[in-house]
């Protein structure tokens, strides 16, 4: 009898913590992703950072993985679990021609996009990174150029670079064409708001160079931004995009608060800053951004 009461008892407690270990409080492995550019890896490593403060095991092997036509079918396959997002264009992406100047427009119409697919849209930050045209001073005092809109005229005589998914992301190439006019068939295709296309601009391989908004060369270079006088930019703040799946095997509200208290720290200077000790200060993303996180109390 008490030999039975014992395995009785013996068994009970593996349902308890089979129970456990699948669901509820537990802490599963995340899988985090992101496109390629050094802005994109920086948030990434800080959902990293914070959810390893909080008791996750991250995986980064997703990090850097490619552009938005390689990274989003990887989230909505499982290969990973969570990425930031530029909600504007992710929202392009998935329902063209629906994005906004209103970030809280953006998330809930991508939000609705995405819940057939399974992936939950957490809380976006203040910080709103844009794609930007800009070329050197020299080449504004010399076309006149201070908009977009003032390119039309002389496209011909100026070389076009833009990002490698420029052809088919809705706010690029096709925006460009129905807006201003402009042609980018034949522009020099480099990795989005990167090194190389700095320096391309910098050396005069091309005159007109998409980075983004926040990417310090601008500054550090002097380089005139043209304004998109005919708005064809969202507003693109970021967002994390977390697998339902993943969620189910957490506390999503514990997770979910990890990571939009996170969210609501980082604003545009914020991010600036961050995107040129990586960029121009050369500085080790991990670095930075456990520099940044500790300096919050987040992490220890």
């Amino acid at each position: 009898m008490r030999m039975s009461r014992m395995l009785a008892l013996g068994a009970t407690l593996l349902v308890l913590l089979s129970a456990c270990s699948s669901g509820g409080g537990s802490k599963p492995t995340i899988k985090i992703g992101s496109v390629g550019f050094a802005e994109a890896k920086i948030v990434a490593e800080l959902y990293a950072q914070d959810l390893e403060a909080n008791g996750y095991t991250v995986d980064r092997t997703g990090v850097g993985l490619g552009d938005r036509k390689v990274l989003l079918p990887a989230l909505e396959s499982g290969q990973i679990d969570l990425q930031p997002e530029y909600i504007g264009s992710g929202l392009a992406y998935y329902a063209p021609n629906t994005s906004t100047g209103d970030p809280k427009a953006n998330q809930t119409a991508l939000q609705a996009a995405l819940t057939p697919k399974n992936i939950t849209v957490l809380d976006y930050t203040p910080a709103q990174d844009q794609n930007a045209f800009v070329v050197r001073p020299d080449t504004a005092t010399q076309f006149n150029l201070t908009k977009m809109s003032d390119l039309t005229a002389v496209q011909t005589q100026l070389k076009f670079g833009v990002a490698t998914d420029c052809p088919t992301n809705p706010v690029c190439a096709p925006a460009l064409l129905a807006k201003y006019g402009l042609d980018v068939t034949n522009a020099t295709k480099l990795s989005a708001c990167d090194t190389p296309m700095a320096d391309a601009l910098k050396a005069k391989t091309i005159d007109v160079a998409e980075l983004c908004s926040t990417q310090p060369d601008i500054i550090q270079n002097g380089w005139v931004l043209l304004a998109d006088d005919q708005q064809t930019q969202p507003a693109d703040n970021i967002a994390p995009l977390v697998r339902n799946d993943f969620l189910a095997k957490t506390d999503k509200a514990a997770f979910s608060k990890i990571l939009n208290d996170l969210s609501a720290k980082i604003t545009t200077p914020i991010l600036a800053d961050l995107y040129k000790q990586v960029s121009v200060d050369k500085k080790d993303i991990s670095a930075v951004a456990k520099t940044w996180l500790t300096a919050q109390g987040i992490v220890k």
